[in-house]
């Protein structure tokens, strides 16, 4: 793939969201199908696939106090619009969103899971009024509207065409090359988007969101308790965890902040972005050291994620802390080797991190992966790596990624479906 393509790719991967991209992208096809109807619906059904269903069970939907699918279909219906795609939300304002509210329990919407979806990503909205119907279909990607007979069939693999162009397979080697050779001035919006979610994060630290560990650590760093400073300090280390989860409190709580996605999640966004953008600022980095370790974190995390799947039963902080683990051995000084180590290192130890959905415990998840990250890094550094003796390392760097992508794709399989039969039948 040349330059231009990836920088492309780039683009349609790393965007805006508001909320969970879960339940924003159901209320995005909801969102449609009403504007197709034309009216507001007096009947709402969707039909979701299980990992759809499973992000988007227990999750903040923003600005309403309330998590879960039923407002943020009745968002969709009311006041959604779908060309804000990911940002579908935008106008859910409070008086937006006590209409919502009252709408939801005049017309509950009837909700299915479709365990013989064509696709792992699948939404299915069907609405009407006044004797009409009108439908919308998401399917593979978050944003991605398809006719509503090319949904139909058997359940399908999806091969994703931007892994390769004219022939040339992506690989680490591609995305480091890009990485270190692109024109800086075309990279500027991940810098930007880092900073977008900086800002989520320092949301977080103002208001209780979620389990609040972001904001539990930044409040004691900064005030430097004997407690909390023998056992974190006022160090780095615990700067980049309190932003890193504490943006993702706030966005899974509801918090009505917008983030710069990766692979349609907020929360890879998150976990790629700030923990290389705090790492460079601290350290006086050049920007254009900081604009090529983002394109190399988030790249990189787009290269893993298009094997591994949208949605999976293996927890997306794993794969977006690796990218941050490449971005931040870049600026440790790490080559092309050092990087392949961190990102072995990181395979090493928290490959087997289970999803079980969306919801503030993720902060729980994003704060190992990125602790792990540091680990990583700090250990190639030193030419210290998981060898091809361990586990499911091997001496190929793609190899060893695709090993980690089979695990979650293929091998987790059972494993999804335990997990939300485990959440669907709780007492």
């Amino acid at each position: 793939m040349n330059n231009t393509e990836l920088l492309h790719l780039l683009h349609s991967e790393v965007i805006p969201a508001i909320g969970c991209t879960e339940p924003i992208a159901v209320a995005l096809c909801v969102a449609r199908a009403k504007e197709l109807l034309g009216e507001l619906p007096e009947t709402i059904t969707v039909s979701l696939s299980k990992n759809v269903y499973k992000n988007a069970f227990a999750v903040g939907i923003p600005n309403t106090g309330m998590t879960g699918l039923p407002i943020a279909i009745a968002l969709g219906a009311t006041v959604g619009k779908s060309e804000y795609m990911l940002e579908v939300l935008r106008d859910a304002t409070p008086e937006a969103v006590a209409y919502a509210k009252e709408y939801m329990l005049r017309v509950p919407a009837q909700i299915h899971i479709n365990y013989d979806a064509p696709s792992i990503l699948y939404i299915h909205a069907k609405v009407s009024a006044s004797g009409r119907t009108a439908q919308a279909t998401i399917m593979d990607e978050h944003t991605k509207f398809v006719e509503n007979n090319e949904a139909k069939g058997e359940r399908r693999e999806v091969k994703d065409e931007r892994l390769e162009a004219k022939g040339e397979a992506l690989t680490l080697r591609r995305v480091y090359d890009f990485a270190t050779s692109v024109e800086t001035s075309e990279l500027t919006f991940l810098l930007e988007g880092a900073k977008m979610n900086t800002a989520a994060a320092e949301t977080s630290f103002a208001d209780q969101y979620g389990h609040g560990l972001g904001r539990l650590l930044r409040a004691n760093t900064l005030s430097a308790t004997p407690e909390m400073h023998r056992l974190f300090g006022d160090t780095l280390f615990t700067k980049i965890i309190s932003y890193t989860c504490g943006a993702c409190d706030a966005r899974m709580s509801g918090a009505m902040v917008p983030v710069m996605s990766n692979s349609g999640s907020g929360n890879q966004g998150i976990s790629c972005s700030i923990p290389v953008y705090l790492y460079a600022k601290e350290n006086h980095c050049s920007e254009e050291q900081t604009l090529r370790a983002l394109a190399l974190s988030n790249l990189t995390v787009i290269y893993i994620k298009q094997s591994l799947g949208r949605l999976s039963a293996l927890c997306g902080c794993v794969v977006a802390a690796t990218g941050s683990a490449a971005g931040i051995t870049y600026l440790m000084g790490g080559k092309y080797e050092e990087i392949t180590y961190a990102i072995k290192n990181m395979i090493a130890n928290i490959s087997g991190m289970i999803c079980d959905g969306a919801k503030p415990g993720c902060a729980l998840k994003v704060t190992s992966g990125v602790a792990t990250a540091i680990f990583s890094s700090y250990l190639a550094m030193q030419h210290s790596v998981a060898d091809s003796t361990e586990g499911i390392i091997e001496e190929d760097i793609d190899r060893t990624i695709r090993n980690l992508t089979r695990i979650g794709h293929d091998g987790m399989q059972v494993t999804d479906d335990l997990i939300l039969d485990i959440m669907t039948h709780k007492k």
